[in-house]
């Protein structure tokens, strides 16, 4: 077998159903994991917007990049990622990191305006509230949001379809992709 460095040997990767598989080319991997993770995210969303039906999709685009903003440092620092990694832990509101509204009209791509008046009503059903950082989704909030078992549950299940869906595909872990971001990576130097 050739060294990891090897652009030939990187090429073929080991799939447990099938033995090695070579790869046809980069883009051949990129169009794999494109198509695969888009399933997951459109499941993810189908199932968000299933859950909470009697939200609007955009308040729970706002609701979740909050959320996300809220707890992107915990994921980040290993001991409180940690800490709070139990079904049943709940980041408290004092550690969450605030988000501002202009931060947040720039992630999504949505006009200041929408987002000031979509987090108005969000505020006033009490899912989110204001602190001196920013916009966080409160911990007590009635829906549950950022704490909902069942959701989290669901996601599993659709994170475990989407590993295997790639292992099938003769994806297995993140040095399968190498190929795959140094074709990118050339391409974008040309």
């Amino acid at each position: 077998m050739g060294r990891a460095d090897d652009p030939f040997a990187a090429a073929f990767v080991y799939n447990v159903n099938v033995g090695f598989r070579f790869m046809r080319n980069a883009s051949d991997i990129i169009r794999t994991v494109s198509r695969h993770t888009l399933a997951y995210m459109l499941f993810s969303i189908s199932e968000l917007f299933r859950h909470y039906d009697e939200f609007d999709p955009l308040d729970l685009l706002i609701i979740h990049a909050i959320l996300n903003a809220n707890v992107i440092h915990v994921m980040n620092d290993p001991s409180l990622d940690e800490r709070f990694s139990s079904i049943d832990a709940v980041e408290p509101d004092v550690i969450k990191q605030g988000v501002s509204r202009a931060a947040l009209s720039r992630f999504l791509s949505l006009p200041l305006e929408t987002v000031r008046r979509r987090v108005t009503a969000l505020k006033r059903r009490k899912i989110l509230a204001e602190t001196k950082a920013g916009l966080i989704v409160t911990e007590q909030n009635m829906f549950k949001f950022g704490n909902n078992h069942e959701l989290q549950k669901t996601n599993m299940l659709l994170l475990t379809k989407l590993l295997r869906d790639l292992k099938r595909a003769g994806i297995n872990g993140p040095d399968d992709l190498r190929v795959a971001k140094s074709a990118a990576s050339t391409r974008k130097a040309k």
